[in-house]
Protein backbone atom coordinates (compact mmCIF):
# COMPACT_ATOMS: atom_id res chain seq x y z
CA UNK A 1 0.00 0.00 0.00
CA UNK A 2 1.29 3.41 -0.75
CA UNK A 3 1.50 6.31 1.73
CA UNK A 4 0.39 9.50 2.43
CA UNK A 5 1.23 13.09 1.96
CA UNK A 6 -1.64 14.80 3.86
CA UNK A 7 -1.48 18.50 3.35
CA UNK A 8 -3.70 20.65 6.01
CA UNK A 9 -4.59 23.73 4.87
CA UNK A 10 -6.37 26.69 6.22
CA UNK A 11 -7.09 30.07 5.18
CA UNK A 12 -9.40 33.56 5.40
CA UNK A 13 -12.42 33.95 3.53
CA UNK A 14 -10.53 36.39 1.23
CA UNK A 15 -7.59 34.71 0.73
CA UNK A 16 -6.53 34.59 -3.09
CA UNK A 17 -6.11 31.23 -4.69
CA UNK A 18 -2.65 31.96 -6.03
CA UNK A 19 -1.61 32.74 -2.50
CA UNK A 20 -2.77 28.95 -1.06
CA UNK A 21 -1.30 27.36 -4.32
CA UNK A 22 2.43 29.27 -3.89
CA UNK A 23 2.33 28.27 0.11
CA UNK A 24 1.71 24.58 -0.44
CA UNK A 25 4.24 24.12 -3.01
CA UNK A 26 6.58 25.76 -0.55
CA UNK A 27 5.56 23.06 2.25
CA UNK A 28 5.55 20.14 -0.43
CA UNK A 29 9.51 21.09 -0.69
CA UNK A 30 10.00 20.60 2.58
CA UNK A 31 8.91 17.13 2.33
CA UNK A 32 12.09 15.40 1.31
CA UNK A 33 12.14 12.35 -0.34
CA UNK A 34 9.35 10.64 0.82
CA UNK A 35 6.33 9.54 -1.75
CA UNK A 36 2.88 9.34 -1.42
CA UNK A 37 -0.48 10.00 -2.95
CA UNK A 38 -0.89 13.33 -2.44
CA UNK A 39 -4.45 15.08 -0.63
CA UNK A 40 -5.59 18.10 1.00
CA UNK A 41 -7.63 18.44 4.02
CA UNK A 42 -9.15 21.16 5.40
CA UNK A 43 -12.70 21.73 8.02
CA UNK A 44 -16.18 20.94 6.77
CA UNK A 45 -16.43 24.40 7.81
CA UNK A 46 -14.80 26.01 4.80
CA UNK A 47 -16.74 23.81 2.39
CA UNK A 48 -18.20 26.89 0.41
CA UNK A 49 -15.02 28.65 0.24
CA UNK A 50 -14.36 28.96 -3.53
CA UNK A 51 -10.82 30.23 -3.53
CA UNK A 52 -9.55 27.01 -1.44
CA UNK A 53 -11.96 24.91 -4.27
CA UNK A 54 -9.99 26.82 -7.44
CA UNK A 55 -6.80 26.16 -5.24
CA UNK A 56 -6.70 22.54 -5.12
CA UNK A 57 -7.80 22.18 -8.82
CA UNK A 58 -4.58 24.53 -9.50
CA UNK A 59 -2.59 22.17 -7.40
CA UNK A 60 -4.38 18.99 -9.33
CA UNK A 61 -5.15 17.60 -5.64
CA UNK A 62 -7.73 16.06 -3.94
CA UNK A 63 -9.29 18.13 -1.66
CA UNK A 64 -11.00 16.59 1.65
CA UNK A 65 -13.26 18.59 4.05
CA UNK A 66 -12.90 16.71 7.47
CA UNK A 67 -15.63 16.84 10.71
CA UNK A 68 -15.01 19.19 13.67
CA UNK A 69 -14.42 15.98 15.73
CA UNK A 70 -11.64 14.65 13.67
CA UNK A 71 -9.76 17.97 13.58
CA UNK A 72 -10.55 18.07 17.80
CA UNK A 73 -9.63 13.95 18.12
CA UNK A 74 -6.41 15.37 16.65
CA UNK A 75 -5.78 18.66 18.81
CA UNK A 76 -2.87 17.34 21.06
CA UNK A 77 -0.63 16.51 18.78
CA UNK A 78 -0.60 19.80 17.05
CA UNK A 79 2.96 21.38 17.28
CA UNK A 80 2.17 24.95 16.68
CA UNK A 81 -1.08 26.92 18.73
CA UNK A 82 -2.25 29.84 17.87
CA UNK A 83 -4.69 31.75 20.29
CA UNK A 84 -6.87 34.04 17.31
CA UNK A 85 -8.11 30.29 16.03
CA UNK A 86 -8.20 29.00 19.51
CA UNK A 87 -10.71 32.09 20.39
CA UNK A 88 -12.09 31.35 16.74
CA UNK A 89 -12.54 27.80 16.10
CA UNK A 90 -11.36 25.96 19.37
CA UNK A 91 -8.43 23.57 17.22
CA UNK A 92 -4.63 25.08 18.02
CA UNK A 93 -4.44 25.83 13.95
CA UNK A 94 -6.55 24.22 11.28
CA UNK A 95 -3.35 23.32 9.20
CA UNK A 96 -2.05 20.94 11.62
CA UNK A 97 -4.88 19.41 13.10
CA UNK A 98 -6.36 18.72 9.10
CA UNK A 99 -3.18 17.56 8.50
CA UNK A 100 -3.16 14.69 10.97
CA UNK A 101 -6.43 13.77 10.89
CA UNK A 102 -6.13 13.25 7.18
CA UNK A 103 -3.03 11.19 7.48
CA UNK A 104 -5.00 8.82 10.16
CA UNK A 105 -3.81 7.22 13.64
CA UNK A 106 -0.11 6.36 11.87
CA UNK A 107 0.51 9.56 10.61
CA UNK A 108 3.21 11.78 11.64
CA UNK A 109 3.91 15.70 11.06
CA UNK A 110 6.41 16.16 9.25
CA UNK A 111 6.27 19.93 8.06
CA UNK A 112 4.89 22.02 11.07
CA UNK A 113 2.32 24.89 10.26
CA UNK A 114 4.11 27.89 7.40
CA UNK A 115 1.66 30.72 7.01
CA UNK A 116 1.51 33.54 4.33
CA UNK A 117 -0.54 35.80 3.01
CA UNK A 118 -3.76 34.70 4.95
CA UNK A 119 -2.94 31.09 4.64
CA UNK A 120 -1.98 28.42 6.40
CA UNK A 121 -0.01 24.78 5.20
CA UNK A 122 1.05 21.91 7.50
CA UNK A 123 2.01 18.35 6.38
CA UNK A 124 1.59 14.84 7.69
CA UNK A 125 3.00 11.78 6.63
CA UNK A 126 1.07 8.69 6.77
CA UNK A 127 3.88 4.96 5.55
CA UNK A 128 0.10 3.86 5.10
CA UNK A 129 -2.75 5.70 3.78
CA UNK A 130 -5.99 5.31 5.64
CA UNK A 131 -9.02 3.46 4.29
Amino acid sequence: MAGLIAIGVGCRKSCASAAIVALVRRALAQVGSREGDRRLFTSEDKHGETNLVRAAGALGLELNFLARGRLLAEAARAATRSERVERLIGLPGLAETAALAGAGRGGELIVARIASEGATCAIAYAAEAPE
